[in-house]
């Protein structure tokens, strides 16, 4: 009888032991699976990223060439960069300085204070808000021709 009660403790430790292994290799096999999802995503985003500037000069030969093919090929380039989860950071005359989506490079007067007064360079982000590249802007403030690094510490104090 002892050997029988025996048994059946042995059985049932194997048991246990059997179902936490299978769980153990359940977890291991999502989290491989997981993480190899994010390792692709990541691949995907550098060389998203790396094509960035490529857009930037082909935009700017069609905006001097005002050729119709290169347009297409522009507007193409765009819709790819928005399916894959990037998007545009395009802020007009007159919006908000926003330091966390704008990067000031130069101050000019004439406006009102703290608002852009240029788009320069298109800025670009992930649709999680994540920043790729602030958009480079120019931005009214009292003051032309004032300092990169005085301006952003003026807008961020508001003065």
């Amino acid at each position: 009888m002892r050997l029988s009660v025996k048994k059946d403790n042995e059985v049932t430790v194997l048991k246990n032991q059997l179902a936490r292994a299978l769980a153990d290799y359940d977890n291991l096999r999502k989290r491989t699976e997981d993480e190899r999802q994010l390792w692709v995503k990541f691949s995907a985003e550098r060389v998203l990223i790396k094509l960035i500037p490529v857009l930037d000069m082909l935009a700017s030969a069609q905006e001097h060439l005002k050729d119709s093919g290169l347009a297409i090929a522009v507007g193409e380039f765009k819709k790819v960069l928005s399916e894959e989860g990037i998007e545009e950071i395009v802020p007009r005359k007159g919006d908000p300085f926003n330091p966390q989506l704008h990067e000031a490079l130069e101050s000019v007067g004439g406006g009102k204070k703290g608002q852009i007064a240029e788009l320069v360079l298109t800025g670009w982000r992930f649709t999680d808000g994540k920043i790729i590249r602030p958009a480079k802007v120019k931005v009214y403030t009292s003051q032309a021709g004032g300092k990169k690094e005085e301006l952003e510490q003026e807008i961020a104090r508001g003065d």
